[in-house]
């Protein structure tokens, strides 16, 4: 079955399951993609919050007192970084002070936990601003990260759907079944990790790690999509051909802030890209590195996908990890599938006691052996990559050791909410589907496999 050019570009280049799907659109509107999400204490961030959610209250601490103020925030078509910008700037207080569990969508609704430090209930309640809503639930142990983090519940309305309601149901069913024969969807990084309409982040990310600030610089602020905003591709493509920064500076739109932020500091020293980059949050710097090793994980797992080496049973060489209670994968103890181990390494697979699970290379993390790895080293030969790499000299910040990822993702409670007529696009039907995922893992990629779309962004992945 064909992959579109442009998941083939995110190393996205083959679908794990053959049957046709239903089409259509996803995120007409914000509405059409809900995100909640769940701590690992059982704790779901909802969409609308009751007057006895926001009282306070304490967490997993008895001292009211504590530095962390835990909240939801709910957003509606914002960028998280750009939000937490926005609320940081409202408190009067650096963006350092707040802390997730995980980036979320952003042309979406989404609801998230975050924890403010050293700041009160009251304080927060005053954060006004159109389309977010942020509400202290109580006080946590400490700052918020990826370890609270189980996943996020999904609730999602595929529109313009050609099909007939009673093949709709079919279909979704037949790719459904098949996925689960495989294990799951393979876990690749979704369209977003690399930028849908620009994907040029994992590309930012390689001459990072290459040190070669200045192309990845220009990589960001100059690469010019056929896919963005007109406005934005023109004041790309002047600044690709004068490399003026300051005239970049007076033209570029106000939409692209942080590009904004690099022009700023490069229309001042224009050779100081390692600084201009260091205008950005830390956590937007690191995952231009994180989109590469992305994009090498994605190519590894295909590659996989295509020599039929199997996703749910392990090859000597392979690594396996162990899984908690809750279904998260134990990726920190990691082994590897020997002659005499592999037999009960499968029949503890097919158990759901262990899955199989793929580098995301790093300067600690080395390749598979075996048949898995041959398909690594092969694929960081042509890349010119080695392990090496990921530790920048010039940017330390952005160095990044590595570690696993499984190499399925299998969606909880997946369920068929309705199958209907949508108002929305007359004469066509649309299709709510709701599932939960375990953390880092993309609800496009579970779309992706029950769409099948010739064009991801008009499809609005």
């Amino acid at each position: 079955m064909l992959v579109p050019r442009l998941e083939k570009s995110i190393g996205i280049e083959v679908y794990a399951t053959n049957s046709l799907g239903v089409g259509g659109v996803i995120r007409q509107c914000p509405e059409d993609f809900v995100v909640r999400e769940v701590l690992v204490d059982g704790c779901e961030a909802a969409v609308t919050l009751s007057e006895r959610d926001t009282e306070q209250r304490a967490l997993g601490c008895s001292d009211v007192k504590n530095r962390y103020l835990l909240c939801v925030l709910v957003k509606r078509n914002w960028d998280t970084f750009l939000a937490l910008d926005i609320v940081a700037k409202q408190l009067g207080i650096s963006t350092k002070r707040i802390q997730i569990a995980g980036i979320k969508d952003a042309k979406a609704l989404t609801a998230q936990h975050i924890t403010i430090e050293d700041v009160s209930a009251e304080e927060i309640r005053k954060v006004q601003t159109q389309d977010m809503k942020i509400d202290p639930i109580g006080y946590f142990r400490s700052k918020l990260s990826s370890y609270y983090l189980l996943g996020n519940h999904f609730h999602i309305t595929i529109r313009a759907i050609t099909l007939k309601k009673s093949k709709i149901g079919e279909r979704i069913a037949k790719i459904v079944e098949e996925l689960r024969a495989i294990g799951g969807a393979p876990n690749f990084f979704g369209h977003q990790r690399f930028g849908t309409t620009r994907p040029i982040t994992h590309l930012v990310g390689k001459a990072i790690i290459q040190q070669d600030l200045k192309k990845a610089a220009m990589l960001y602020l100059a690469e010019p999509s056929l896919f963005e905003h007109p406005e934005s591709r023109w004041a790309r493509a002047q600044l690709q051909k004068a490399q003026d920064f300051k005239w970049a500076l007076n033209n570029f739109p106000k939409q692209l802030h942080y590009e904004r932020l690099m022009l700023k500091h490069l229309a001042k020293k224009p050779d100081d890209f390692v600084n201009a980059f260091r205008r950005l949050p830390t956590k937007l710097r690191r995952l231009f590195p994180q989109a590469f090793q992305a994009y090498l994980f994605n190519k590894f797992l295909s590659e996989r996908i295509e020599k039929e080496l199997g996703l749910n049973r392990a090859q000597v060489g392979d690594y396996v990890v162990n899984t908690e209670r809750s279904g998260l994968p134990m990726l920190r103890m990691p082994r590897t599938a020997s002659m005499e181990t592999v037999t009960d390494t499968n029949k503890a697979i097919q158990a759901g006691k262990m899955r199989l699970a793929i580098p995301l290379i790093g300067f600690k993390q080395h390749p598979s052996q075996g048949l898995q790895g041959e398909i690594e080293e092969q694929i960081l030969q042509e890349e010119d990559i080695a392990m090496e790499n990921f530790r920048v000299s010039s940017m330390p910040e952005a160095s990044l050791r590595g570690g696993l990822r499984t190499a399925v993702v299998s969606p909880n409670d997946f369920s068929i909410k309705a199958i209907a007529d949508d108002h929305t696009n007359p004469s066509k039907c649309e299709a709510e589907l709701s599932f939960m995922l375990h953390r880092g893992s993309y609800a496009t990629i579970i779309l992706r496999e029950l769409m099948k779309p010739r064009n991801p962004i008009k499809a609005g992945f």
